[in-house]
């Protein structure tokens, strides 16, 4: 795929789904319909030049392979219906939170009757155009095992005619927290991508936000929703200091934090704020809370680390993970020391994730335990598919001689 092309499939490949999936009703003749759409792109483009609209060309050109496979296999009565709505449904423009197509999409693959896993594997395949291996990396699973659980979800969407709608307001409740894990997991892989040579992909980051932006206006009173949203402000404001101009990644401690993005951070503050006037704190929002610690420090050496070491005991509690648990380990190892950090660290079960032999990494060269660093560093370097992250790597491993 060249550049151009590469550029409007991450910018659009979601909304290009969501809308075929409203005027097909099938999951896969959309995914396939799209497909298409961008492999005819890649072929015509380079010579006809980019259209003006390269999004609404894709939209067009995936319905209109849509209808010409509809009628090739117009063997049966039903297909000649579908083609004839289809070529009569108008496309309309999104208007309003409700009839969002993404949303929608992601409500229809959160489902109840899927399993969460697999409703967060779903949507981030069709709205966020993942592929299965980067998925199965999210995931930690094989990726043979991302394949089946796609497979199986869809069949089970299309076998128990699950419509393609925004629930009523009383099927929300039993949604959301699966809404809510996809749009977060969407950000985290803009934010910190597992594979590319790009640290970060803004497409992503830039649709998750504008996502929670949405179901923050249509569940203004769920706190983790208010919280989310947070999260993903603060977390996002930081994101022009986080590369040298090499595209080399740059540590929060090392950040030029004149860089960061105050008009984020003052709204990401305002809605923790928020969020602590309610009084209700969930996962969401505690992370919300440790990183406005964080964007209220003028500099690296004024972290408040017992505040935020306080955060994540309350985070863990909450909502105990492994993932959770490291984080708090390196926010202890900036309190009591690396030692203190490093006994926490190995205590987890996460050895084929690659943040966690980055952070063990890291406390034993602090520590001067260097052999064992270095094998550290090449245990990351293993299980690391970013070209930013795995040049970072690079040059602390050879740092340590």
């Amino acid at each position: 795929m060249n550049g151009d092309v590469e550029q409007v499939f991450r910018e659009n490949y979601g909304r290009a789904v969501a809308v075929l999936v409203r005027l097909l009703g099938d999951i896969d003749a959309a995914e396939e319909a799209v497909q298409d759409a961008f492999l005819t792109a890649v072929q015509r483009w380079p010579a006809d030049g980019i259209p003006p609209s390269p999004a609404g060309w894709i939209v067009t050109t995936a319905r209109n392979r849509a209808i010409d496979r509809l009628r090739r296999e117009a063997s049966r009565t039903d297909r000649y219906v579908q083609a004839a709505r289809l070529t009569a449904e108008p496309e309309r423009e999104e208007a309003g939170p409700v009839t969002d197509d993404r949303l929608r999409l992601i409500f229809t693959c959160c489902h109840p009757a899927l399993a969460v896993p697999a409703q967060v594997a779903l949507t981030l395949r069709l709205l966020g155009g993942l592929t299965t291996a980067e998925i199965a990396a999210a995931f930690l699973v094989p990726e043979p095992t991302m394949a089946q659980r796609l497979v199986r979800a869809k069949s089970k969407i299309r076998d128990a005619r699950i419509p393609y709608r925004v629930p009523t307001e009383a099927e929300l409740p039993d949604r959301l927290r699966a809404v809510l894990v996809v749009v977060y997991l969407v950000f985290t892989e803009g934010h910190d991508a597992s594979s590319g040579d790009r640290l970060v992909r803004d497409d992503l980051c830039a649709e998750a936000i504008r996502l929670g932006r949405v179901l923050a206006e249509l569940m203004p009173d769920e706190p983790e929703v208010t919280g989310l949203l947070a999260l993903m402000l603060l977390t996002h404001s930081r994101r022009a200091a986080r590369t040298a101009p090499d595209g080399g990644l740059v540590l929060l401690a090392d950040q030029d934090r004149a860089r960061w993005d105050r008009d984020l951070i003052a709204e990401g503050q305002e809605l923790v704020r928020r969020c602590l006037r309610r009084d209700q704190p969930g996962p969401y929002q505690v992370q919300a809370a440790i990183n406005a610690v964080h964007s209220a420090a003028p500099t690296a050496a004024d972290t408040d680390w017992p505040q935020i070491v306080a955060l994540y005991d309350l985070l863990v509690a909450l909502a105990p993970s492994p993932v959770a648990a490291l984080n708090r380990a390196v926010a202890v190892a900036e309190v009591a020391g690396p030692e203190a950090g490093l006994s926490l660290v190995d205590a987890l079960d996460l050895g084929r994730h690659r943040s966690f032999h980055a952070v063990r990494a890291d406390l034993l060269r602090r520590l001067g335990r260097t052999t064992e660093a270095r094998q550290a560093y090449v245990a990351a370097l293993e299980r690391t598919g970013n070209e930013s992250e795995r040049a970072f790597l690079r040059r602390r491993l050879g740092r340590l001689g």
